[in-house]
């Protein structure tokens, strides 16, 4: 890689943080409002997903979304996908108009100004603590029980070894769904690694692809299923990204 590209990489890498900050002050009164309280979230929501749009056209990628299957506004789902990349985030917010609630790691809210909020209306695990575990699972169910949908990459995180396809799933999300009798969305993102990986000198603007496959149903199944489940949505994300 050519020093000038590797200087035009790492200011466009600058640029995504700008982006990450500036939308938020410019809505900061409304978010203040909106994340006061739990029955504001789909304003609040409305305006994620405001501030999802300005990071990924303000960083030159455009989603192109296949869908197999439309999701109900009255039903709620339990939202899963491959993590590769800090644009996940921004790229679920873009292509589900359904508000749901992020499952995530602690170390987000530790972002200025973004954490704060991230915060305030997701739920955040210390994946090192196990009652931080169990406080996790007591929270999603209660606002499952309030008819929200959710979002988690069951990956855990990131994978370390940047050659891995898909990792291994944890169980939670799919404990979730069958418990709550919510189907299950598998979701594969194609190109976020390439185009926005950890990687800091790397990536860059262009299209990103999103398939939303048709959804997996648990009202019949019982909790001895759940590794079923999980390895059932593992592979048809595993198989969708060995395709491409």
């Amino acid at each position: 890689m050519s020093i000038m590209r590797s200087i035009l990489i790492i200011l466009w890498r600058i640029w995504f943080y700008i982006l990450l900050v500036i939308p938020i002050l410019l809505m900061l009164p409304v978010l203040l409002v909106f994340s006061s309280a739990e029955r504001f979230y789909p304003k609040f929501y409305f305006c994620a997903r405001i501030w999802a749009k300005c990071i990924l056209y303000g960083m030159g990628f455009y989603p192109e979304v296949e869908r197999m299957q439309q999701l109900d506004p009255g039903k709620n789902y339990m939202l899963v996908a491959n993590h590769t990349s800090m644009i996940d985030i921004m790229m679920m917010l873009v292509i589900i108009k359904q508000p749901f609630i992020f499952v995530g790691k602690r170390e987000l809210a530790k972002i200025p100004i973004f954490g704060f909020f991230y915060r305030k209306t997701n739920i955040t695990v210390d994946r090192s603590c196990a009652k931080s575990k169990q406080d996790v699972v007591t929270e999603a169910r209660r606002r499952l029980d309030m008819g929200e949908s959710i979002c988690i990459f069951p990956e855990g995180g990131v994978p370390d070894d940047m050659s891995l396809v898909l990792d291994s799933f944890k169980d939670g999300a799919f404990r979730l769904a069958i418990a709550h009798k919510i189907p299950i969305v598998p979701i594969t993102f194609y190109d976020n690694k390439k185009r926005f990986s950890y990687k800091f000198i790397s990536g860059g603007p262009g299209k990103l692809r999103v398939k939303i496959h048709k959804f997996i149903s648990t009202k019949t199944m019982q909790t001895g299923n759940r590794k079923i489940l999980r390895e059932q949505t593992r592979q048809i994300i595993l198989d969708e990204l060995k395709r491409n």
